[in-house]
């Protein structure tokens, strides 16, 4: 499908075998108050990594500074192996059609429809015609597990967890290879969670998607992810396997996946998933 959105001549400039994010050096400040420091974080391609801290660790900061909307300070930022900082326009519009966002709230435009808001990227980044438009638009709609008469609702009209679902409707429009996820379970009952949860696990491996979802939901840490990554002291201070930071002597980390919530979420992860941690080659 996505040789059917428009001309991507200008992803030959980018490094197919890069890492799909790699950021190095990182130094991100407002004013005096610095938030990253000297921070290095690599995504390998195909994964779903976990992005956790402390309130006020720049979890947010930092997915605004790898999708552009702020200007680090200091360091570099690669998504597929471009350096955003000095990349052109042409270049832009190739990576951003390669990635998709899903932001806390939603961030859905509020006099569109459903249908409408999962659209308006095919009707930014592409020249197809609006009849095709419309068609994908309602699959998009579907494949994020909304029925069909969602398409013509408002944002107001929507429940929490249908917001979430027409967010990432709208953040796999343009069929992305890699996916951001700003607190994707948040506000949502533990049964809403969990079926969002299994839906991002079901499309990252049906299509191929990297991950990078903020979140402080220990179930969705267990359930989905492949590796963590830690903020904490200003930089990243782990990347590894939750299992595996469960082990770390961190006093940060060890208070939260040690604590009542953490155990309670490793208590719960399903055999499956732990079967698949041990032999991710080899899993159904």
């Amino acid at each position: 499908m996505s040789g059917e959105q428009g001309d991507r001549g200008d992803e030959r400039l980018i490094d197919e075998e890069a890492p799909p994010i790699e950021v190095k050096g990182l130094l991100s400040q407002f004013g005096d108050h610095v938030v990253h420091k000297d921070l290095d974080l690599t995504v390998r391609r195909g994964e779903v990594l976990g992005v956790v801290g402390g309130s006020g660790t720049g979890k947010s900061v930092l997915l605004n500074t790898i999708i552009g909307l702020k200007r680090p300070e200091a360091g570099s930022v690669k998504i597929f192996g471009r350096d955003l900082r000095s990349a052109s326009n042409a270049q832009w519009s190739a990576i951003e059609r390669r990635w998709g966002v899903l932001f806390q709230r939603g961030a859905l435009f509020s006099n569109l429809t459903v249908k409408q808001n999962v659209a308006a990227p095919m009707r930014e980044h592409t020249d197809m015609p609006r009849a095709m438009i419309d068609e994908l638009a309602e699959l998009k709609i579907a494949l994020a597990g909304l029925p069909k008469f969602a398409g013509a609702l408002q944002p107001s009209e929507l429940s929490g967890g249908m917001i979430k679902r027409a967010s990432l409707a709208r953040a796999l429009a343009l069929d992305p290879e890699l996916l951001f996820l700003d607190e994707p379970t948040s506000g949502l009952d533990p049964i809403g969670a969990g079926a969002f949860d299994q839906l991002i696990a079901d499309l990252s491996e049906s299509l191929g998607l990297t991950v990078f979802m903020i979140t402080h939901d220990l179930d969705s840490l267990y359930a989905i992810t492949d590796r963590v990554a830690v903020l904490a002291d200003k930089q990243v201070v782990a990347v590894e396997p939750v299992r595996e930071l469960e082990r770390s002597d961190h006093p940060w980390i060890k208070e939260y996946f040690g604590g009542p919530r953490g155990r309670a979420a490793a208590a719960a992860e399903s055999p499956t998933t732990q079967a698949q941690r041990k032999n991710p080659q080899g899993a159904a």
